[in-house]
């Protein structure tokens, strides 16, 4: 790799810059002229390369790039002290159920974790960026189903859906307790990330 990038990555480094939003290949591809998709990505690729060891890195969330602080630099941008907010225990399954079997809906929710979910568990959730309602089920009473967002992939550290850690890698991190029992029974019933379809039902109360 040569030491001095070259005009496209110098272009595209300018735009994510300048962008306002994380941009997606062909978005990139668009406002450079129309170029070929694949050319931005290998653009992309020597980009992320060089700012591996940088103070910022270019990364990818959700099909789309950005820069964000270095994971190991950013408590010197914290100017306040973060109030920790933790996920209650069913904000936790509920946030798990959709992640692994994204889009659900609120009865299939239910069915998994084996108790109702009430509206302000999916209400946290969705203020906090992390769930979002991704259309009805196109089944009698076409009940409203949750999906993820580019948000919660990046507030994981994660790209796709692929990236999210199996039940023995949470298991390893201490992370199952106190949701061993609904993580491990919706881990078994995970679809393929590439199966991401339709399924059934509704809304309740109750936590």
């Amino acid at each position: 790799m040569s030491e001095e990038p070259g005009t496209l990555e110098r272009a595209i480094e300018a735009t994510l810059f300048a962008a306002e939003e994380p941009l997606s290949i062909e978005a990139l591809a668009a406002h450079l002229g129309g170029l070929e998709p694949a050319e931005v990505r290998g653009a992309l690729g020597l980009l992320e390369a060089r700012y591996c060891d940088r103070g910022i890195h270019l990364v990818e969330r959700a099909g789309r790039w950005h820069f964000e602080t270095a994971p190991d630099l950013a408590h010197l941008l914290r100017r306040e002290k973060e109030q920790v907010r933790r996920l209650s225990r069913a904000a936790t399954e509920v946030l798990a159920i959709i992640a692994y079997h994204e889009p659900v809906s609120r009865a299939e929710i239910e069915s998994i974790r084996g108790v109702q979910t009430s509206a302000g568990t999916l209400d946290v959730l969705m203020e906090a960026g992390w769930v979002k309602p991704a259309g009805r089920r196109e089944v009698p009473g076409r009940p409203v189903i949750y999906a993820t967002t580019p948000a919660f992939l990046d507030h994981f550290g994660l790209a796709t859906r692929r990236d999210l850690p199996g039940i023995d890698e949470l298991r390893a991190a201490g992370l199952l307790d106190p949701v061993d029992a609904a993580m491990e029974a919706q881990m078994r019933f995970a679809p393929d990330d590439d199966a991401e379809g339709d399924e059934p039902d509704e809304e309740n109360v109750a936590d």
